[in-house]
């Protein structure tokens, strides 16, 4: 009797453990990682919307992780490498894109949808990095404070603006790292001197978006680093044109974002099939009102606070930074 009862005892173990491990593969055939920045999957940020929408068009679940800004993001993937737990890396722009695709970790996928993204958005040549949204760097201002915003960038190093910038760090932010590129595209060899006479202008340096444009709003200074689509945010969500995009005669440069696939992803058929979904209209719509970004895609429209999203009459395209180029930027804040 004993031995029957050991018998049937491990039996019942045995059938349990089947059935868990089952139901674990179940549940991974269903599930989806994606690392990101973390506005994007903020309270007010399109992660939510879009996990839901991927679940009612695709039955599959989303699991944000998010990494702090984008130059954090990418940090963390080239650190962890294909022991990354992740299946998709969403946020990346162009300026980090070289770093990202000399590291042999993305894997070329190109989604059904691809012929919908817009022509103006690079794809690197391939589709290791995939287009989802795009708009441009630009300083925004409390037009309550300023009644005269300036024009250029180097009008931004006048006396009138000692103290009244705040900017982020291109070595952990995204926009931070697009406004160095910035002044480096349009001053050349003299951009060093160009930060030098900048500093009495910046009231601080933040290491993301989130506490740097929170700062502005505190009234903490009255221009920041930002988008030209930011404005949009305000008139959509409080009915206010205070805060306005600075246009300048230099010009602006373009972000695109970007989503990849990891060589190493676990779930990479539930990865692929968010590629296809992600220049959908299940994704697209849910990116200007959540995102305040403009959509890769053909055909999706705009609300009507996008008026307030005011597009430069010249668009920069630059370079990105050397390494050299992040390091002689840390030196000179010092």
């Amino acid at each position: 009797m004993k031995n029957k009862t050991l018998i049937s005892a491990a039996l019942i173990v045995f059938v349990l453990a089947v059935s868990c491990k089952k139901e674990q593969a179940e549940a991974a055939q269903n599930t989806l990682t994606i690392w990101t920045y973390d506005s994007f999957t903020s309270e007010w940020g399109p992660g939510g919307k879009i996990a839901a929408n991927f679940k009612r068009d695709c039955g599959i679940d989303v699991r944000w992780e998010s990494a702090g800004d984008a130059g954090s993001l990418l940090s963390r993937v080239l650190l962890e490498k294909e022991n990354a737990n992740a299946d998709i890396v969403l946020g990346l722009d162009q300026n980090l894109a070289d770093r990202a695709l000399a590291s042999g970790l993305f894997e070329d996928y190109k989604p059904k949808t691809a012929a919908k993204i817009l022509l103006e958005l690079d794809t690197n040549g391939d589709f290791r990095l995939i287009p989802y949204d795009y708009s441009y760097f630009a300083f925004v201002y409390d037009s309550d404070v300023l009644e005269a915003p300036p024009k250029s960038l180097e009008e931004l190093c006048s006396q009138d603006y000692k103290d009244k910038i705040i900017l982020m760090d291109p070595r952990t932010s995204s926009p931070g790292l697009g406004f160095l590129c910035w002044t480096v595209a349009v001053y050349n060899g003299d951009w060093q001197d160009y930060w030098r006479r900048l500093r009495p202008s910046v009231l601080t340096v933040t290491d993301g978006w989130d506490t740097g444009y929170g700062l502005f709003l505190k009234g903490e200074a009255p221009l920041v680093l930002s988008y030209t689509t930011s404005p949009a945010y305000h008139a959509q969500e409080e009915g206010s044109v205070r805060y306005r995009a600075a246009l300048f005669s230099e010009g602006h440069p373009m972000q695109i974002e970007y989503a990849g696939l990891l060589a190493a992803a676990r779930n990479k058929e539930n990865a692929q099939r968010f590629l296809d979904f992600m220049l959908t209209e299940g994704f697209q719509e849910v990116i200007p009102l959540t995102n305040w970004m403009y959509p890769a895609v053909d055909g999706i429209p705009l609300p009507e606070s996008f008026n307030m999203a005011v597009k430069p009459e010249k668009t920069l395209y630059v370079a990105p930074v050397t390494e050299k180029e992040l390091n002689e930027w840390a030196d000179i804040q010092k």
